[in-house]
C-alpha cells in the first residue's frame, strides 16, 4: 500500500498531544506512542504517522534519515493493522538501522495486536 501524504503527522499541535496524552509501547529499536483521534478529528480516516529520530538516540544525519525511511517502510506495509483513527508517533532508535526489516515489521506487528487489544478511551 501506498504512504499518503494525508497519513503523514506533521503539525506540532497534532503531534505533541500524541506524545503527551498517549499511549506507549517499547518495541526495542523504536517506540511507539499512539492516541485514538478525538471524535470530532475521527471522520478523517485512517491512522496516521510521524517518525522521529533524534542525534542522542541514533546518530549523525545518515543514521537518522536511514532509521527514519526504515520505520515509514514498516509503517507502509502493515498499515493495515493499525485500527482506524488512531494517530502514531514512531521514536527510532540505533538498532532500527541495523535490525532487518522483517524483524521490525514483525514487533511492529506486536504493537499494533497491543493497540488493538487495548480497550477505547470512554466518549464523553
Amino acid at each position: 500500500m501506498r504512504f499518503r501524504p494525508a497519513q503523514h503527522l506533521r503539525r506540532q499541535g497534532d503531534i505533541r498531544p500524541v506524545r503527551e496524552q498517549g499511549r506507549r509501547v517499547d518495541c526495542r529499536a523504536f517506540t511507539l506512542f499512539w492516541r485514538v483521534r478525538p471524535a470530532f478529528l475521527a471522520p478523517l480516516g485512517g491512522a496516521r504517522v510521524c517518525v522521529v529520530a533524534s542525534t542522542a538516540a541514533v546518530g549523525a544525519a545518515v543514521q537518522r534519515n536511514r532509521a527514519k525511511r526504515r520505520l515509514r517502510e514498516v509503517f507502509r506495509h502493515q498499515q493495515n493493522l493499525v485500527p482506524a483513527g488512531c494517530d502514531l508517533m514512531l521514536v527510532a532508535r540505533a538498532a532500527a538501522t541495523c535490525w532487518p526489516l522483517a524483524d521490525l515489521e514483525k514487533k511492529f506487528a506486536e504493537a499494533c495486536g497491543l493497540i488493538a487489544a487495548a480497550p477505547l478511551p470512554e466518549k464523553k
